[in-house]
């Protein structure tokens, strides 16, 4: 097996430290390693200053094979990194006249700039040797090098630029390091925390060496993502194949998707396959299950209204709860929330409706505690009620609510039981 090799990513810009510019570069950069199969050991961000980018070099060549920078290669007397790279590596720079006439035409036919300034010809020296990154997307070229058995590669901070030359330069040249790549599959999973499926998982993700296997938390589900590093999709497959076997007769239909976007694209593609319509009436989840939908392409096809009744006048007045059953049961209850449901699928005149209520806080209601939300799903022919317990903190009570209402659709829509105990098994 080809050796393991580690890559250090380093920003350079001192608008990074500020914070006046998200460093979007180390994470795309990253992403972009792991389908290569490269392990990003570091991420280190310096400031345009030649001292401490310097150290920076120094340390990153101590511990990584690759080391790729974003930024510092533009026409400013602060774009220094190539300058600081090249004499770290002990490489003399030099003129390419051919760069100088590509930036020319860039701001010619590009920028409509007859004429650009003398600076811009700093863009035009690079280390001696290296692998020319031309600039298709701006002016500013990259580059790549080898000494001392540390591969260098230096890209254009711009995000924009900095993501298409990764990807139709950099990726070229790391994949011809190695033999091997990164293969994934992502389980997604809902109606139980991280912590509880990692507990289920712990020991065959112990005994794994490759695939890996690893879960990490989403916001009102879990992602668990198997990687196996391998020659070909069809060896990988071959590795991932028992370890996805294991992880379903573990967790079972928790899990609502494979290499899947989310839990709203599935109940849409379901729906839309049986020709089913959807309403909401909403609450406590403040219309977020009706924007979860809506947010998809295509959603009215299946989505024809929801109505978000938040006070409680307002659930009589618009959706005719019956005001004597929110006197008996209370407001926060499976009773309302089933009247809610059954009352907005008449509104709408669709096949489905979904509906929620509960507490999102900071007060409760001196019967449910913080957190409790009652979601209910009406059919044609039945009604079903989970409550939950999603703990304290608005933002966490509506998520929480509005994923257990779409997976309640999902497994109504896939013949599963319907009401389950959510984020206790």
């Amino acid at each position: 097996m080809a050796k393991q090799l580690r890559a250090e990513i380093l920003c350079v810009g001192t608008e990074l430290l500020l914070g006046n510019i998200t460093n979007t570069n180390a994470r795309d950069v990253s992403v972009y390693l792991s389908e290569l199969g490269i392990d990003v050991f570091y991420e280190t961000v310096v400031g345009d200053n030649p001292e401490r980018l310097t150290k920076a070099v120094d340390i990153a060549k101590s511990r990584a094979d690759i080391i790729i920078t974003t930024g510092g290669l533009g026409p400013t007397c602060d774009d220094l990194t190539k300058q600081v790279l090249a004499k770290a590596f002990g490489l003399e720079m030099e003129f390419h006249a051919e760069l100088a006439e590509e930036m020319k035409r860039y701001f010619h036919d590009v920028l409509g700039v007859s004429e650009m300034t003398e600076n811009n010809l700093q863009q035009a020296y690079l280390p001696v040797g290296c692998t020319i990154f031309h600039n298709d997307w701006g002016t500013a070229p990259g580059c790549a090098f080898e000494s001392g058995g540390v591969h260098v590669l230096m890209l254009p901070g711009p995000p924009r630029e900095c993501n298409a030359m990764f990807k139709a330069c950099a990726m070229p040249y790391l994949r011809a390091l190695s033999d091997e790549q990164l293969y994934t599959h992502n389980l997604r999973i809902v109606g139980s925390g991280e912590s509880t499926v990692e507990s289920k998982l712990r020991d065959l993700m112990n005994e794994l060496s490759n695939p890996t296997l690893a879960p990490y938390a989403k916001e009102g589900e879990v992602l668990l993502r198997v990687t196996a590093k391998a020659k070909s999709q069809d060896e990988a497959e071959a590795l991932m194949e028992p370890v996805l076997e294991k992880v379903q007769a573990t967790i079972g239909d928790l899990i609502y998707g494979m290499d899947v976007d989310s839990l709203e694209e599935v109940v849409f593609v379901l729906l839309k396959a049986k020709k089913l319509t959807l309403a909401t009436a909403e609450s406590c989840t403040g219309g977020l299950i009706a924007k979860r939908i809506t947010d998809l392409i295509g959603s009215s096809q299946v989505f024809r209204g929801g109505a978000v009744t938040y006070a409680t006048e307002t659930k009589t007045s618009v959706l005719g709860v019956p005001a004597d059953v929110i006197e008996k049961n209370g407001v926060i209850s499976a009773e309302v929330a089933s009247e809610m449901a059954v009352r907005a699928r008449k509104l709408f005149g669709t096949d489905l409706a979904v509906s929620t209520t509960g507490l999102a806080g900071p007060d409760g209601d001196g019967k449910n505690p913080v957190g409790t939300v009652f979601v209910a799903l009406a059919t044609q022919k039945e009604v079903y009620v989970s409550k939950i317990s999603s703990g304290i903190g608005r933002a966490r009570v509506r998520i929480l609510g509005s994923s257990c209402a779409l997976d309640m659709l999902r497994r109504y829509l896939t013949e599963l039981p319907v009401v389950v105990d959510y984020y206790k098994k």
